[in-house]
């Protein structure tokens, strides 16, 4: 055994050969006996730095160079230009001027001084803000327990702390520091207090969904006459969804008027099923009230060629996220759930419930019809049409 194993610490040099030779394959064992060590340091070694560490930081070409920065260093003593610096550097001078923002200024910039930080700054993995700052911690949990969601907490701590940087974090650090068992800063109880109480974060791709639709038409190419409600006959369409989304009901929603029409949906939501349940109630209407159908781009409607050519209706889609588009169809959403609440199973309802919803929705006055009701302004229009 090497003196290592007297005072307990390897050197840089030991450090490095440990990497060495477990790259080249060398079991903990066979490493030990060449450094001069026990097994247990080699183990303890490996897990203090997160496995091998490289012998260097890895730069990359993007990066400046310490021999770059030197050359920076240079040129502000001689009082060049930041846009000077760059043209000598091959970079952007854009690159150089924030170089020297983020060290001080030019009269106070050293190239050992920005490359020191350069390279704290490198370093992983870094501390969470809110566990290296107890103040800010404390600040987020109370906000939370107050069940504020991670935006506004970020967005108010700015106006509240103007000039304190140390009392400010992102949003996304909040969240982090939840759903991120090693950035876990925050207690992880306070999940409950988000509007979805999950434990576990939704990454983007389940909230995009997987592929597209073929053959979509975007909402931008849906005829002009849809968009100001003059005409009749543009439709707005959606599901609502019963507990765990095991079952639904379709919402027809015809702009001009704001009239109502609701599907059963018994077997399910598939593709087939929204579409021959779409084309029953499409069909018994005069041709004149079958116009253009908006909906989301959920799969639901992947058989939406076959429905255009069995009901004659051309489907236009939203953009990703963007409910407005729908605005029509969202609000008569928000109605229908005072019937349907959200976590119950929609399956129980007929399609007689259904339109006897319908029907409720239909004779009430609306302040944006003039206090007419749905089915009066329907009404009026199917007898202009016919």
């Amino acid at each position: 055994m090497r003196r290592r194993e007297e005072h307990g610490r390897l050197s840089e040099g030991d450090r490095l050969e440990v990497g060495d030779r477990i790259k080249s394959g060398q079991t903990h064992a066979e490493v030990a006996v060449a450094v001069g060590c026990s097994t247990k340091s080699i183990q303890r070694l490996l897990i203090r730095t997160g496995g091998l560490a490289p012998r260097g930081r890895n730069r990359s070409p993007l990066h400046l160079t310490t021999a770059e920065r030197e050359e920076i260093s240079r040129g502000l003593r001689a009082g060049d230009s930041c846009r000077a610096i760059a043209r000598r550097l091959g970079r952007a001078p854009s690159t150089i001027s924030r170089e020297v923002a983020a060290n001080s200024s030019r009269k106070r910039y050293r190239a050992w001084r920005a490359e020191r930080r350069a390279a704290e700054k490198a370093h992983r993995p870094k501390v969470a803000k809110l566990a290296r700052c107890p103040r800010l911690r404390r600040k987020v949990e109370g906000l939370l327990a107050e069940r504020w969601s991670p935006q506004q907490i970020a967005h108010r701590l700015r106006l509240d702390h103007p000039s304190d940087s140390e009392m400010r974090v992102s949003h996304e650090t909040i969240y982090q520091s939840l759903y991120v068992q090693t950035r876990g800063a925050l207690r992880k109880e306070l999940t409950a207090y988000l509007r979805t109480g999950r434990t576990r974060r939704r990454s983007p791709s389940h909230r995009l969904g997987v592929g597209r639709l073929k053959g979509m038409v975007s909402i931008s190419d849906r005829p002009a006459e849809a968009a100001d409600r003059a005409i009749p006959g543009h439709w707005e369409g959606d599901l609502i969804l019963g507990k765990l989304a095991h079952s639904a009901i379709g919402v027809l929603v015809e702009r001009r008027s704001r009239y109502v029409l609701l599907l059963h949906l018994p077997d399910g939501r598939t593709a087939s099923d929204v579409r021959r349940a779409l084309v029953e109630q499409m069909i018994t209407l005069p041709d004149q009230l079958k116009r253009t159908l908006t909906w989301d781009q959920g799969k639901e409607m992947a058989e939406h060629v076959r429905f255009s050519i069995e009901s004659g209706i051309s489907v236009y889609f939203c953009d990703p996220h963007s409910p407005w588009q729908r605005g029509t169809s969202e609000n008569t959403n928000g109605l229908l759930r005072q019937y349907f609440p959200k976590g119950t199973d929609l399956s129980a309802h007929s399609q007689d419930d259904l339109n006897a919803v319908a029907r409720q929705l239909n004779g009430r006055p609306r302040q944006t019809l003039g206090w007419m009701k749905p089915c009066e302004v329907f009404a009026r229009t199917v007898a202009v049409t016919d």
